[in-house]
């Protein structure tokens, strides 16, 4: 896949040019994405973001950090965050703004080292795909937490996409198709998944979590934290 978010973002941050970044999908028109909401700080972030920082403890791996906003926060407050991101721009952007620990990796192949917090905002729980994998992301993340360590992560219920009647479809409905596109060069159509909490709450308890629901906005976006049970801890 073409790095078109990281390149955006370098360019962005570097202001070497300025050009919008789309995102296309299979169930409307291409929508802008603003390039500027990967580089606030935390006087613009939502309360839904400011609640996840605050729970983070101990040694927090931040999974697809991005341009390192959430990771900077953290790491202001004093607490020993490395940023994940498998785009190199991307992570060359963290390093020019000062996060200090980066790994540049696909976290999904990672497991060097363990975490008490793993963190996943702006609907970073969606690089899963798809239910089956976030099944596997799920038993992944046992191998990168501590005893008592859990994950941290927003999602939505997208069933307004189908005025709530969910259709027949041979797949669940928040697994949606997207690409980027940026200076009219593509990625590849990729799976984002959006899962509401019912479903999340069953597939955590199958693959050995806990599910707590620490905050709800008003567009129905929630915040969740999920532990390990400990008669299925690795």
């Amino acid at each position: 896949m073409n790095d078109v978010l990281g390149q955006a973002l370098s360019d962005f941050y570097t202001k070497q040019s300025y050009n919008k970044l789309w995102i296309h999908n299979k169930y409307g028109k291409k929508e802008e994405m603003p390039i500027a909401t990967y580089f606030r700080d935390v006087a613009e972030m939502p309360d839904l973001e400011l609640i996840a920082l605050q729970n983070c403890t101990g040694r927090v791996l931040d999974i697809g950090a991005g341009a390192g906003s959430h990771a900077l926060e953290l790491q202001e407050k004093g607490i020993d965050v490395t940023a994940l991101e498998i785009s190199k721009k991307a992570a060359e952007v963290m390093k020019s703004r000062g996060v200090e620990k980066i790994i540049q990796a696909d976290i999904f192949s990672f497991e060097k080292e363990k975490f008490n917090t793993l963190l996943l905002l702006m609907n970073g729980i969606g690089l899963t795909g798809n239910t089956s994998g976030l099944k596997s992301f799920l038993q992944h993340a046992k191998k990168l937490l501590h005893r008592g360590g859990y994950l941290i992560f927003d999602s939505s219920d997208v069933a307004y996409l189908y005025d709530h009647e969910i259709p027949e479809m041979d797949h669940y409905y928040g697994e949606i198709r997207y690409r980027y596109e940026y200076k009219k060069q593509k990625t590849d159509w990729f799976s984002w998944l959006y899962i509401d909490q019912k479903t999340l709450t069953e597939i955590a308890d199958q693959e050995g979590w806990t599910t707590e629901i620490l905050f709800v906005d008003e567009f129905d976006q929630y915040l969740a934290k999920l532990v390990m049970t400990e008669e299925k801890m690795f």
